[in-house]
């Protein structure tokens, strides 16, 4: 295969369906680009992409199928009166969704006599092409083969298995870990910002520093099960956590924003007691 003059087609042009087809043309890919609603393509077809006007004629127009779309019901959705164009061919749905989803929908195409490669983009899209993004892919590993190196400009391929649900699984559950944070990063500035201290500062020189270096144990010690090692001191863990979520109500942070505290509190409660 010739993975330069490979036609790739992506249906669904939002933030991040623009950012594929922008580092595929910057590949020097041939791209043609649908959207459900006009007037995206514009700053993708004054570099060389085509626009189709209807999900058919974008299928047509390519060798590979991408869709990036909003969730799995806009998949069906678009898919399903365009399907038999597919026959015989391959998609790769970056679209996320559930583990049930991917393998229902795998299921669904291989009655139309379509393969499906599953994707999950561990990218935003300003970070689509560059060296830090890579993209989960699960299904045949054949597949996967003749694929990755067609759609390597998107991100680093890293395939998770057979199991068209898996790239959906690691990519959900990946997205848990990174919410996690989030939802700390922000319990942590409005807690400053409650008290009157200097928000960017505290980022900058407190924050970030402090979670690059914990977050290697932070992912090494995430456990299945209740038991905390006897070294981190579970019961000292819960007074810690109580104290800051007790710091947390005077200062009038939102209780929703504490629901990473109360996670780790009933874990650290569980392990005292066990």
């Amino acid at each position: 295969m010739n993975t330069q003059h490979e036609r790739i087609s992506i249906l669904g042009l939002g933030a991040m369906g623009r950012a594929l087809a922008s580092a595929l043309l910057a590949a020097g890919r041939d791209v043609t680009v649908w959207n459900r609603t006009p007037g995206k393509a514009g700053e993708l077809v004054a570099r060389g992409a085509r626009e189709a006007s209807g999900v058919e004629e974008a299928i047509e127009a390519g060798d590979l199928t991408v869709a990036c779309l909003l969730n799995d019901a806009s998949v069906r959705e678009t898919l399903a009166p365009a399907v038999p164009k597919l026959a015989g061919g391959t998609l790769v749905n970056l679209t996320s969704g559930s583990v049930r989803q991917a393998r229902e929908l795998a299921g669904w195409l291989e009655g139309q006599g379509v393969r499906l490669l599953s994707g999950g983009i561990m990218a935003v899209p300003p970070t689509v092409g560059t060296e830090g993004a890579f993209i989960l892919y699960s299904g045949a590993r054949d597949l996967f083969d003749r694929v990755a190196p067609v759609l390597g400009p998107i991100g680093r391929p890293h395939w998770v298995g057979e199991d068209p649900g898996f790239a959906a699984l690691y990519d959900m559950a990946a997205l848990s870990g990174m919410y996690g944070m989030s939802a700390g990063a922000d319990h942590a500035v409005t807690l400053v910002h409650r008290e009157g201290g200097d928000v960017e500062t505290f980022k900058r020189e407190v924050l970030q520093p402090w979670m690059e270096q914990m977050l290697p144990f932070m992912v090494g010690g995430a456990d299945v099960t209740a038991l905390v090692p006897e070294e981190f001191n579970p019961a000292m863990q819960a007074t810690g956590l109580e104290n800051i979520l007790s710091a947390s109500e005077e200062a009038g942070v939102p209780g929703d924003l504490a629901g990473h505290l109360r996670s780790s509190l009933w874990r650290m409660r569980r392990a005292v007691a066990g």
